[in-house]
């Protein structure tokens, strides 16, 4: 339910400029009836202000997830992927998409979310004409779009410098990466709402993180897994996710597979929409 109480101007909050410069939107917003794009974009330039003034949130959505795969790479090769038909190259890239889904969405979202809700911003928003969902979208979308073109990147670079084949299900890979983006936003204000400050949202993060890089076969393969340990493995968020993107890049995955995989990932995003809409806080927690 939206915030009973009444609030000031939408730009009166200052912290350091940051809440002011994400309430323009707001107020630009109430001047007038707006579209629900128009709105979007208002949320989304403010954000990405905010995201480009933030170096230690720059450093982790752009070098962190090229520096995790490179640490990666090395340790794939204690790893026999032979049997699983996959390469070093094509396991590290593939990877690498996992990781900016996580880093870039899930860790810079926690942490927007939890200084925008501090901030009394998500609040000001409220009390104009943008809805709840276009107010947590309008934050994400600096993110995602970082992550989009991050992904580019990866599947052009892995193409053209590291003799990966092109993708032979674009349109599988395009969904699993899309799925991707909206169930890790979703987790991501899930998680804001167990987290009480921005510098505790490095440890509420570290779970998901920890649990998707070592069993949702974003770098190690579920196939080399052992059967109860992969099973296991399969229920998590993550890996309906990168069972797309693996099968949509280098295909091999059969129909059934794919199917499961996609109704897991959506499972885990309609539970996690169902948590943000029933418990997502919007006042600081103070």
């Amino acid at each position: 339910m939206r915030s009973a109480g009444s609030v000031g101007p939408v730009g009166s909050v200052g912290s350091g400029g940051s809440a002011g410069s994400a309430g323009s939107a707001g107020s630009a917003g109430s001047a007038g009836r707006t579209s629900a794009a128009g709105r979007l974009a208002g949320l989304g330039r403010a954000e990405l202000t905010l995201l480009l003034r933030n170096r230690t949130a720059l450093f982790m959505a752009l070098l962190m997830p090229v520096v995790l795969v490179l640490a990666m790479k090395s340790s794939l090769e204690q790893i026999d992927l032979g049997k699983v038909g996959m390469s070093i190259a094509e396991v590290s890239l593939t990877g690498g998409i996992g990781t900016v889904l996580i880093l870039v969405v899930h860790l810079n979202l926690v942490s927007a979310y939890v200084a925008r809700r501090e901030e009394l911003v998500l609040k000001r928003l409220r009390t104009g004409e943008v809805p709840d969902r276009e107010i947590l979208a309008g934050t994400a979308l600096p993110a995602a779009g970082l992550a989009l073109a991050q992904c580019a990147l990866l599947i052009g670079g892995g193409i053209a410098v590291m003799e990966v084949t092109a993708p032979r299900r674009p349109e599988l890979l395009i969904g699993g990466i899309a799925l991707g983006l909206v169930l890790m936003t979703a987790l991501a204000a899930v998680t804001a709402t167990v987290t009480r400050t921005v510098e505790s949202a490095q440890i509420t993060t570290m779970p998901m993180f920890l649990i998707s890089l070592a069993g949702s076969g974003i770098f190690i393969p579920l196939d080399v897994m052992p059967e109860k340990m992969a099973s296991v493995c399969e229920l998590l968020p993550m890996t309906g996710v990168m069972t797309l993107i693996r099968g949509g890049w280098l295909g091999g995955t059969d129909g059934g597979e794919l199917a499961t995989a996609a109704l897991t990932a959506l499972a885990w995003t309609a539970l996690s929409v169902f948590a943000v809409q029933r418990w997502f806080r919007w006042e600081p927690r103070r």
